[in-house]
């Protein structure tokens, strides 16, 4: 038992951490998204379609993001064309949840464990954006590949964000490494 102690206050650490954040997260989609009649986005995911589009259009794309009244999603429509969509998955905060998790499982310092969190968790957020606007405009142009782009690149973007963000924080901040 004493050999197996850091492995179970470990997933201790991890699973209250993700029960407790998913739980809250759930309880505010719960509260903000509209599912009866018009539907309505949660104010996250449409902030992300916006900022989307804000990145898009520095880039000189004629791009708009429509609220989907039959599902919740927002349209990117990108030269007129409906190109991707906005999807409450898609706004980076089930990603960030497991992020934050796993730092706290492993967790340092109280005040280095908050900042890593704090700045993992917005640099997600920005790649998280900067991945969408690139799928859209990889969809817009190669609409032949939506499959490989959506199911391959899209996630490996991502993931892959977070891996080498808890390799960091494994290696240099956590009390693990000590």
């Amino acid at each position: 038992m004493r050999k197996h102690k850091n492995i179970i206050i470990f997933l201790i650490k991890f699973f209250v951490t993700y029960f407790i954040l998913v739980s809250v997260y759930n309880f505010y989609l719960h509260k903000s998204q509209q599912k009866e009649g018009s539907f309505k986005t949660s104010s996250i995911t449409k902030a992300v379609a916006d900022q989307t589009i804000e990145v898009l259009t520095f880039f000189d794309y004629n791009v708009k993001a429509i609220q989907n009244d039959k599902e919740l999603s927002i349209q990117l429509i990108v030269e007129d064309s409906y190109t991707a969509r906005v999807i409450e998955g898609c706004n980076s905060i089930s990603i960030i949840i497991l992020f934050i998790a796993f730092v706290v499982a492993f967790s340092g310092s109280l005040q280095v464990t908050l900042v890593y969190v704090l700045l993992g968790s917005l640099f997600i957020y920005i790649i998280n954006v900067l991945r969408i606007a690139f799928l859209t405009v990889m969809i817009y142009k190669y609409p032949h590949k939506v499959e490989i782009l959506h199911d391959l690149v899209f996630p490996a973007i991502i993931y892959g964000t977070v891996f080498l963000l808890w390799i960091i924080w494994v290696n240099k901040f956590s009390n693990f490494k000590k």
